[in-house]
């Protein structure tokens, strides 16, 4: 539980960056448990998942449902921070018109890319070049660690077959004639999803690029290196699978195509499990789920209860708002960030009243669960004050709707993109 002690330790550049980063909707990722009020229930039985059933071998699919500034990308952030606390490896991935979900290989590159553990930096090769570096090689023990590593149940062998041309390299054991060339670079590249030329590959006895066929096999043998390398498990977020409403029909059923795979898959593998944020028309919608049977056959009961189970499939942020109470905490931990920010004296321009009343306001427009439009309010207010023109009830709706008329372009924004390739 993060109290104001704790958000007084921060210096006043931290302090700048988590204000700006909230100006652009983004919760900076070290700092996401500042802004974690309410949800208790949720992230109880989310954390029980974790250390009883995946690091124990399971695998679970779990749906985030909210409408935009329910707070999803947030409560997705939080669990990502608590799995790599419990030494997890994680990766968060936003799904765009770059990273399309009807084309895993893309998406499976932005997971490797993405990757986050028990080792600096981010990445799949960040996480190799940990992984090597603990390993103790000498030319007579490197057979027996190239046969072990190829019997390892699930990992490819191709992937195999890489990891033991790195550290062949690492070791300076490679009789391979690398002049001109760089042929780490080429193998860290492959582990990244990207094309290089398979005649260079063949000299490591890997014969496949990554592929849509193949990139669930990738996926399969990522796990079970990432087991190897000392992490409990792996934990996966797909973050805004809503965009797949904007597209064409043929697309939107590859897409939810590989969702339907991809639960599958979770579900049959072990050490994994995968998140994945909607907006409820994908569920309600005719362009949702409804619309292709085969997905539609396996989600069709989630939500369907109106009594919350907080171990269900479906995460209902939507059903379960934030009280009052809940969003005056938040707003008195952004006072004080602010405070900090722009050194100024917040609490005694902006008081714990003046936050309540901004919460009163926001709840009779119908939008208390909405804790974009909150944080935009706050920080709005906070902005105006600091500068000098006084915050009071009379000019409360008017900050509100400022604040609404912004998410709702930023959501307009989110929403706009459609392609069909």
């Amino acid at each position: 539980m993060i109290t104001q002690k704790d958000i007084e330790q921060l210096k006043p550049f931290q302090a700048r960056a988590i204000i700006e980063g909230l100006r652009k909707g983004i919760v900076p990722t070290d700092y996401v448990s500042f802004f974690t009020v309410g949800r208790q229930n949720w992230l109880k039985f989310a954390e029980e998942d974790l250390d009883y059933f995946i690091a124990n071998g399971g695998g679970k699919v779990r749906f985030i449902n909210g409408d935009y500034g329910d707070g999803k990308t947030h409560f997705m952030s939080v669990i990502q921070q608590l799995a790599l606390q419990k030494k997890f490896s994680s990766s968060f991935v936003v799904l765009t018109r770059d990273v399309p979900i009807h084309k895993f290989e893309l998406v499976y590159q932005e997971i490797v890319s993405q990757l986050r553990g028990n080792f600096e930096g981010i990445g799949i090769r960040a996480a190799i070049k940990h992984w090597i570096k603990e390993q103790k090689i000498e030319e007579q023990n490197f057979a027996e660690l190239s046969t072990s590593l190829r019997e390892i149940p699930g990992l490819g062998l191709d992937f195999a077959n890489g990891l033991i041309g790195l550290l062949q390299i690492r070791s300076n054991l490679s009789n391979q004639d690398t002049e001109n060339e760089n042929p780490e670079e080429l193998l860290y590249q492959w582990f990244e999803g990207k094309k290089v030329a398979k005649k260079d590959l063949k000299r490591f006895y890997i014969f496949e690029l990554l592929n849509k066929t193949n990139s669930k096999q990738f996926l399969q043998s990522l796990i079970v290196f990432l087991k190897m390398a000392g992490h409990k498990g792996l934990i996966l977020f797909l973050d805004e699978l809503e965009t797949v409403l904007a597209q064409g029909a043929s697309i939107r059923n590859a897409a939810y195509e590989n969702v339907r795979l991809l639960m599958d898959n979770t579900e049959h593998a072990q050490y994994l499990q995968l998140f994945f944020s909607l907006i409820p028309d994908v569920l309600l919608s005719e362009k949702g789920f409804k619309s292709y049977d085969a997905l539609w056959s396996r989600v069709r009961t989630v939500g369907d209860s109106d009594d919350l189970n907080y171990r269900s499939t479906l995460v209902d942020l939507h059903k379960t708002p934030l009280k009052q109470q809940e969003l005056v905490d938040l707003g008195v931990s952004l006072r004080k960030i602010h405070e900090i920010s722009y050194r100024w004296n917040a609490e005694q321009s902006v008081s714990n009243d003046l936050i309540a009343s901004m919460c009163a306001k926001q709840e009779e427009m119908g939008a208390l669960s909405e804790v974009r439009l909150f944080i935009k309010q706050m920080i709005r207010c906070l902005d105006i004050t600091e500068q000098g023109n006084a915050m009071n009830e009379s000019n409360l709706l008017e900050n509100l709707l400022a604040s609404h008329k912004e998410t709702e372009r930023e959501k307009t924004r989110q929403l706009e993109p459609v392609w069909d390739n």
